[in-house]
């Protein structure tokens, strides 16, 4: 049973993860540096309880994962909005994930043709690719813009092109995402080259 301080030490490693490119929830074990003093101290340890009540240890790390995936900036975001909206942005992630594949085929099908699917990565005088304008204009979802970066390693490419604060930003989400989102890559491999060759 997670203790609400146990809940707090999640949250602190995981906004560390999503917010710092040198800290890695799952190298350090989701270790921080928090104290039971600090912990303490805050007005919000109330909602820390209600949550660990709640939630096991794996639904409260992916209930804070889903949080911070889900705001613009995981640099900015503020406790009292995963206080008012986490519920609702957790409950819309397990749809997500739990309809992944279903996602994926549609995202792709919808946005993608065997035309169009190579232009959608081209880089042209620094602007952004056509994907992650996708992306941005809420067209595909963070899980398809990963699966296909897990697919073709376009983020490699693109860090190297683009000198951007919203691809940098985009591009952490990315990498800090990864290790949470458990797929069977082959499958989608397979499934893209169905669509598209």
């Amino acid at each position: 049973m997670m203790t609400p301080f146990d809940c707090y030490k999640t949250y602190v490693a995981l906004k560390n993860h999503f917010t710092k490119d040198s800290f890695d929830y799952h190298k350090y074990c989701g270790k921080t540096r928090a104290t039971l003093n600090s912990f303490y101290k805050r007005k919000d340890r109330y909602w820390f309880e209600k949550i660990s009540r709640q939630k096991s240890d794996d639904e409260v790390r992916d209930f804070f994962v889903s949080n911070f995936i889900s705001c613009e900036d995981p640099q900015t975001l503020w406790i009292g909005e995963i206080i008012r909206n986490g519920n609702t942005n957790y409950q819309s992630w397990q749809k997500r994930i739990q309809s992944i594949t279903y996602i994926f085929k549609e995202e792709v099908g919808q946005n993608f043709t065997r035309d169009n699917f190579d232009g959608m990565f081209k880089i042209e005088e620094n602007r952004h690719p056509k994907i992650v304008k996708l992306y941005l204009s809420n067209k595909i979802s963070i899980e398809t813009l990963l699966i296909l970066d897990k697919i073709l390693g376009f983020s490699r490419h693109f860090n190297n092109k683009l000198d951007d604060p919203i691809w940098q930003l985009i591009s952490l989400r990315l990498k800090k995402y990864n290790p949470f989102l458990n797929i069977d890559i082959f499958k989608f491999k397979k499934l893209l080259k169905e669509m598209i060759l």
